[in-house]
């Protein structure tokens, strides 16, 4: 059976587009409260496609992307990696012991020496803590030889954050970063490599960039926060997290539009069932009408 331009039986990697070669890996899980998930929707409605536990916590994915061709190997994204106390790891129902990104690139015969870029959607603690490790020499770049992307305005709003976030960033992650000479801050949104375009939004956090890889019959879009899960799908279910919540739904509007119609593939990051998914219009909202494996 053909999805996609490729094989279902492929068995190292699930799609390809252009030249790129793209597979989910799975970073791990944790849990976030469910309130702040999907900020003014009634727990009795979220509550039946995310069910809370004692704690009001709900279940999410860690899940990155990697792009590769013969001669790149593109992470999008890098979980939370080793580097939170483990007081926070209790917090956050941190969870690396059925997946981690190191075992998820060692199946694929990878090291992290192979990894040549890490596009960073941006630097809150789920999505850029993997990017540093425990080293003998202290906190170091867990891919050594990578150029890590991030786009300017949210590189300067992630070293002075407001009180609303704060704690959202890791200081030390981003000192890690901040000294290295491998990070390479963008402009605006860009073609980072032929097909691999990246996007603006700033409803979550001021310049947060999303991934659109394309060719002439494909595309996949890593939303990242601007839609966590599939279960907001539904333009007002917008998390308490978001900075901008209003800019949120305007940039919803616009990127599942343009989803829906191109039958774009969305790679979610966050969603605990769903990998991927292409949607439709429902009678009041856009549902999932395919699930994907990536």
């Amino acid at each position: 059976m053909e999805k996609f331009g490729r094989s279902w039986h492929t068995p190292s990697y699930s799609m390809r587009i252009g030249p790129y070669e793209i597979v989910s890996l799975e970073a791990g899980r944790f849990v976030l409260d469910g309130g702040a998930m999907f900020g003014s929707v009634p727990k009795t409605i979220w509550s039946r496609t995310n069910p809370a536990d004692g704690r009001n916590r709900i279940e999410l994915a860690l899940r990155v992307l990697l792009i590769s061709t013969e001669s790149k190997r593109i992470l999008v994204d890098c979980g939370a990696g080793r580097v939170l106390s483990p007081k926070w790891q209790e917090i956050y129902g941190l969870d690396q012991n059925r997946h981690c990104l190191k075992q998820g690139l060692a199946k694929l015969g990878l090291r992290p020496e192979d990894v040549t870029d890490v596009v960073l959607t941006h630097l809150h603690f789920d999505h850029a803590g993997g990017m540093t490790d425990h080293t003998d020499h202290g906190l170091g770049l867990t891919f050594p030889r990578a150029t890590h992307f991030i786009q300017q305005r949210h590189w300067q709003w992630a070293c002075q954050p407001s009180e609303k976030d704060r704690a959202s960033f890791l200081p030390e992650t981003l000192g890690t970063l901040k000294s290295s000479s491998q990070v390479q801050i963008l402009d605006g949104a860009c073609e980072l490599y032929p097909g691999v375009h990246l996007m603006l939004s700033d409803g979550h956090t001021p310049g947060l960039q999303m991934v659109r890889i394309e060719d002439s019959s494909n595309v996949l879009f890593y939303p990242s926060d601007l839609l966590p899960t599939a279960s907001h799908l539904p333009l007002p279910y917008i998390m308490g997290y978001d900075l901008s919540p209003l800019t949120t739904l305007e940039e919803k509007r616009s990127a599942l539009s343009q989803a829906c119609e191109g039958e774009w593939v969305i790679a979610l990051e966050h969603d605990p069932r769903y990998e991927a998914i292409r949607i439709l219009r429902g009678e009041k909202y856009y549902e999932v009408a395919e699930s994907l494996v990536l």
